[in-house]
């Protein structure tokens, strides 16, 4: 079973679920809670629309709640948004829509750093609260990636995984990706283990940094740190235009075949990072093995 999903917005329903602000103006608390609402109301809109056309991923903005996390956020978002969250958590489960999220480049528990340390945890704890008052289960997925080397790779893997350990609502659901300079899946799926958390492959990135391995090998490794979770995998193509790792707007046919050859016929859940969004997944559905849409 191939099910398919996409990021934070629906261009066909001119609908998102990332609207933000700029901080100068998070002490607007009107304006704050009607950015709030405004995103979870495109959720719920692009999850029907989703579940209509067997689409059953989905990856929240992170700004769903813009500068949740920031401590001048002028209310208690928990509070005067929990029954929206509620309400939004059972849609999906009712669609049967499996959700994630995926923190930015600047959220680096492995710093050197221990003010980027701590601003990246409350960013991730305010993922597993989202969650939390949304009723998600183990299965939704906080993705992450490693951040930077520092200048000696061990001692930032050490930081990375000191910083988490701890952390276990964010253990819950974080998922490790590698990315396409410093970190390849050999290497994630290391701390990955030590962890105790899950892998993700992306299929773009390891192409710029394969780490010596072969895609099916990647796959290989990452599948069975899922235990009895549905794996998830990333799926992308290069923009011929941009630099290396920039996202194409829709998938090449080749990507695509690529990695369905590379899962050797085993069951993923395959998150669709193109710029296209919806419009990339689309006509990626009737090639989903065996030429059925999968249902959760």
């Amino acid at each position: 079973m191939i099910r398919l999903g996409y990021p934070t917005q629906n261009l066909t329903l001119g609908a998102s679920t990332n609207r933000s602000l700029r901080l100068k103006n998070l002490p607007d608390a009107e304006r704050v809670s009607r950015i709030v609402r405004q995103n979870l109301q495109d959720l719920c809109r692009i999850l029907r629309w989703n579940a209509g056309r067997g689409i059953h991923l989905f990856r929240l903005g992170q700004s769903v709640i813009p500068f949740a996390s920031h401590p001048a956020f002028p209310y208690d978002w928990e509070a005067e948004h929990a029954a929206e969250l509620r309400a939004a958590g059972l849609l999906a489960r009712s669609l049967g829509i499996r959700l994630s999220m995926h923190p930015g480049q600047y959220i680096n528990p492995g710093s050197p750093n221990p003010g980027v340390v701590e601003r990246s945890l409350a960013e991730l704890r305010y993922v597993t609260r989202l969650f939390g008052l949304m009723g998600c289960t183990a299965d939704a997925v906080l993705v992450l990636h490693m951040g930077g080397a520092h200048g000696d790779r061990r001692s930032s893997a050490r930081r990375f995984v000191e910083a988490l350990i701890g952390e276990e609502g964010v253990l819950r659901h974080l998922a490790l990706e590698n990315d396409e300079r410093t970190w390849s899946v050999p290497q994630v799926v290391e701390t990955a283990r030590t962890l105790g958390v899950p892998a993700i492959a992306d299929t773009l990135h390891h192409t710029l940094n394969p780490g010596g391995i072969t895609l099916q090998r990647a796959l290989d490794l990452t599948l069975p740190t899922w235990g009895d979770r549905r794996p998830k995998v990333h799926l992308s193509s290069q923009d011929p235009d941009k630099q290396p790792g920039a996202h194409a707007r829709l998938v090449r046919r080749e990507d695509w075949l690529g990695l369905l050859e590379a899962l050797e016929e085993r069951e993923a859940d395959i998150m669709v990072e193109a710029k296209g969004k919806e419009l990339a997944v689309e006509p990626l559905l009737p090639l989903v093995p065996h030429g059925r849409r999968e249902d959760a």
